[in-house]
């Protein structure tokens, strides 16, 4: 049965609710084109693999027919789930949406467009047997124009220098998660394209595999550089939320800190010269640069405990870590 509405946020499956080995979660806008083609390798995919599988259609709101194509695969093959939007919601809503009714114990996420190639998911589930929580695909060598490769080499650069974490390609959609990672991950806005670093922070394994990138054969790209502000502006939101999010105020401590301490010596310096008869100090810019520094550094230390106290009485120590696996003793 196919069910279009608003997509309900609730927590993903537990480990005891999952039942089959591979689920393919892939939101889509306007793809009309490609998703026939699409369901058809993946499916040839995973049927060689002698594994139980899903294929999970997210429609982020297609304008075109694309949603009468995914409904007519899914009544077809009843191994495809549908949800379908009322309206675009983004795609890590999208992801969000797939991830909660996701019941394979490997989920991978792909783009709708073709140009990821289901033949590299047989690569993706080795680098998980052999270990890793969640792999990223690297798209060495891209087949996009430059006003979309040169901004994503750019972005990927500045998150990595930033975050630490050694993904050559953060913004592929082309991924697989080991189920349990994705109750460690709370997505919204464009955070979905910094689940290696959010997922790296929680403690996980994290790595990539170079995957073949396909030339787009319909439609035209819908990301450029609007998208690379947008990232540079949920960059800033993920190095809160894995370095300071436990401890918003050193965070604002080493920005208001340093202005508080050069205004008060500033300030200190022009009343040293008054004591010291060296003439009035009231006309100085340097007094009022002073006491500008003091109280912006001031405003940035009582954001800091504000956020020290909102934060404090929403976490717990539970919510800052995430376990690997508990050993008892049977006796």
């Amino acid at each position: 049965m196919i069910q279009t509405g608003l997509f309900q946020d609730v927590a993903p499956k537990s480990s005891s609710d999952i039942d089959i080995d591979i689920s393919v979660v892939i939101p889509f806008l306007n793809e009309a084109e490609t998703l026939e083609q699409l369901h058809t390798e993946i499916t040839s995919v995973l049927s060689s693999l002698k594994k139980t599988y899903e294929i999970i259609l997210v429609n982020d709101g297609s304008t075109d027919i694309g949603s009468d194509v995914a409904e007519s695969i899914a009544e077809k093959d009843s191994k495809v789930v549908l949800i379908s939007f009322r309206r675009n919601f983004g795609k890590a809503a999208a992801l969000s949406a797939g991830f909660q009714i996701a019941s394979g114990k490997i989920v991978i996420t792909m783009d709708a467009d073709l140009q990821d190639n289901p033949k590299e998911i047989p690569h993706f589930l080795e680098a998980i047997e052999n270990g890793a929580d969640l792999v990223s695909g690297w798209k060495q060598v891209r087949n996009d124009p430059l006003d979309k490769t040169l901004p994503s080499k750019v972005f990927n650069l500045i998150t990595s220098r930033t975050l630490g974490i050694s993904i050559h390609d953060i913004n592929c959609g082309f991924k697989a998660y080991r189920h349990e990672t994705l109750q460690h991950l709370h997505l919204y806005g464009e955070l979905h394209r910094f689940t290696p670093a959010l997922l790296s922070a929680s403690g996980f394994e994290v790595t990539e595999i170079k995957v073949e990138h396909r030339p787009r054969a319909f439609g035209k790209s819908k990301y450029g550089w609007n998208r690379f502000i947008k990232g540079l502006l949920d960059l800033m939101t993920v190095l809160l939320q894995t370095r300071y999010g436990a401890r918003p105020l050193h965070f604002f401590a080493l920005i208001g800190l340093p202005l508080f301490i050069l205004g008060f010596c500033s300030v200190m310096y022009l009343i040293s010269l008054w004591f010291l008869g060296m003439g009035p100090i009231g006309n100085r810019p340097l007094l009022q640069i002073g006491i500008l520094l003091i109280v912006t550094g001031v405003q940035f230390l009582g954001t800091g405990l504000i956020a020290e106290l909102v934060r404090g009485a929403r976490i717990t120590e539970k919510d800052k870590y995430a376990v690997k696996v508990v050993h008892r003793s049977k006796e």
